[in-house]
């Protein structure tokens, strides 16, 4: 393990440390420039604009993500424990991303999709999702949250399973119903699991490409360009190595920050289960 740690992510690790204080294009040999490509990450205005995108797409992926897939498990919680249905919303999980945004690209087209068949049944005008400056981005995060919701449904789910069923009977004894028996006892004993459900989220909404990549020829120019498809574009476009590390390395530092401040808001490591 130790090995397999240091050879696929240690090793790779001092290299992007060490190619982020670099002038490097796969052309030359890496020339130090010290803290040349943080200063100019600091003024670079498509670096922001990729970030503010970055962080709309994280917003309305994991908004719909978490609040879909906490009513999924606890309507599998409250009503069935289907092993059959738990293995069925698993299946967009397991399909590849690049297939995920293929299938979606035809699904949401302006005039073959059937999404806009749909839309046009009840009366409304065709849209393209996914060639509007305003639907493109929320249309991406849907897509994943349609992907995703699987797993994080099921993730909870398991943490459900771990509360005492007599706490439910005791409040169900006590007059209490289904909704302020989920507000009173399974939202507060499922922080833990919330905790990590909404950490691993939120790194995986940061590291969006797929999707992006599959979908960038029919987007507007730039209107879905979030943070890793713009560390993509600066390393194996432009060949500027050397930044899109740096790039690369701020990443790093913004979401280590936000993981900190998520974990220390939800009480991660303290649970109401004694």
């Amino acid at each position: 393990m130790l090995v397999g740690f240091a050879v696929f992510y240690l090793y790779p690790t001092v290299r992007g440390v060490w190619y982020s204080v670099t002038d490097y294009s796969l052309l030359n040999t890496p020339s130090y420039v010290g803290a040349d490509n943080y200063e100019k990450l600091a003024t670079d205005a498509q670096f922001w604009k990729s970030l503010r995108i970055t962080a709309y797409y994280v917003v309305v992926n994991i908004g719909t993500q978490t609040l879909l897939g906490l009513g999924v498990a606890a309507l599998m919680h409250r009503l069935t424990r289907s092993v059959v249905l738990r293995a069925t919303m698993l299946l967009p999980w397991l399909v590849p991303n690049v297939t995920v945004g293929l299938l979606w690209m035809w699904l949401l087209d302006a005039n073959l999709g059937f999404v806009n068949h749909l839309v046009s049944a009840v009366g409304l005008e065709p849209q393209g999702f996914l060639r509007s400056p305003d639907l493109a981005l929320p249309s991406i995060a849907l897509i994943n949250t349609w992907a995703y919701t699987g797993y994080t449904a099921l993730l909870l789910y398991a943490g459900m399973l771990q509360i005492p069923p007599h706490l439910y009977e005791s409040a169900a004894l006590d007059g209490a119903g289904e909704l302020r028996m989920f507000r009173r006892i399974t939202l507060p004993l499922l922080r833990p699991i919330l905790a990590l459900v909404l950490v691993v989220s939120l790194i995986g909404s940061f590291q969006i490409f797929d999707t992006v990549a599959v979908t960038d020829k029919v987007v507007p120019v730039g209107a879905t360009r979030v943070i890793y498809y713009y560390i993509y574009q600066q390393a194996f476009t432009y060949f500027h190595m050397g930044y899109a590390s740096a790039v690369a390395m701020a990443l790093v530092l913004i979401l280590g920050l936000l993981t900190a401040v998520q974990m220390w808001l939800l009480r991660a490591s303290r649970s109401d289960l004694t």
